[in-house]
């Protein structure tokens, strides 16, 4: 095989898989989704103990929401992702608020910004969906400081969504991609840090889902409002979004915690805090 030409096409692959990834997450409407896990990203936030004045990337920030969380702190924030439309509601959100928070489209695999700019480099599930992690880890150690932190916030395999993301693959073709659950596999992620860092604490950590209505409504918000799962029942035909469809409500009603007509389910995920060297 010609290697020049190998390399073309896998350059040609990796960005159409960029441009995939970009039009999913720019699907449905993710500033509405992430208002109801505001709460469990405050308290992610206050365990880092990121002091007034730090200068805080948060990378893949969606909407903005734990960036928002950081500038209300104090922070001098700055928040990047691929999905042009996110931003423009983190910077409506900012701007009601009346915050200062630079928002700007940026790749977690390719952060647009100089070395050891930030003290503290943050992702609150979402760098984890970058489809080359060993890029992603280089990025996030690149642009912060030296004794500066790096955390994240990622799905397990096994926890709720990483079976909920299982559920999901059944119906759609595999992806060339790096399962993004192995963000939340503590062997994986300590291999993704050997290096560049001084010192590496993870957390199993318990997101709690709380949600004014039923199961299968729940699933119904997420086909709206959450961009992988639109896309995926979009994928199907009408029989397979419908064994989709009771496959999710069978598996947010097992998992339940509620009995009176709301959804509240704990769902597992590994919190990463990293000291650059």
């Amino acid at each position: 095989m010609n290697p020049i030409a190998s390399a073309t096409q896998t350059i040609g692959e990796s960005e159409e898989l960029k441009i995939r990834l970009k039009k999913t997450w720019m699907t449905g409407d993710y500033d509405l989704f992430s208002r109801f896990m505001e709460k469990d990203a405050e308290q992610f936030f206050q365990r880092l103990g990121i002091a007034p004045g730090a200068r805080v990337l948060d990378v893949a920030c969606g909407a903005g929401q734990l960036a928002l969380i950081a500038a209300r702190a104090g922070a001098q924030v700055t928040g990047c992702d691929i999905a042009t439309n996110w931003l423009e509601k983190a910077r409506a959100r900012a701007a009601a608020e009346g915050l200062e928070i630079a928002f700007e489209e940026g790749d977690a695999e390719s952060l647009p910004y100089d070395d050891a700019r930030f003290d503290a480099v943050v992702s609150l599930v979402g760098a984890m969906f970058a489809p080359r992690p060993e890029l992603v880890a280089a990025e996030l150690i690149r642009v912060c400081r030296p004794g500066g932190m790096i955390a994240m916030a990622n799905w397990t395999p096994g926890g709720f969504v990483g079976q909920m993301f299982k559920t999901i693959f059944k119906y759609i073709a595999p992806s060339s991609m790096t399962a993004p659950v192995l963000w939340g596999d503590e062997g994986t992620v300590r291999d993704r840090f050997r290096d560049g860092i001084s010192d590496l604490k993870l957390s199993s950590r318990i997101y709690h889902f709380d949600y004014p209505f039923p199961p299968d409504a729940v699933v119904d918000f997420y086909r709206t409002n959450y961009g992988p799962m639109s896309r995926a029942f979009a994928s199907l035909d009408a029989t397979g979004q419908e064994e989709l469809r009771r496959e999710l409500v069978h598996l947010w009603a097992a998992h339940n915690n509620s009995t009176d007509g709301i959804t509240q389910v704990d769902a597992e995920y590994l919190e990463v805090i990293a000291s650059r060297a």
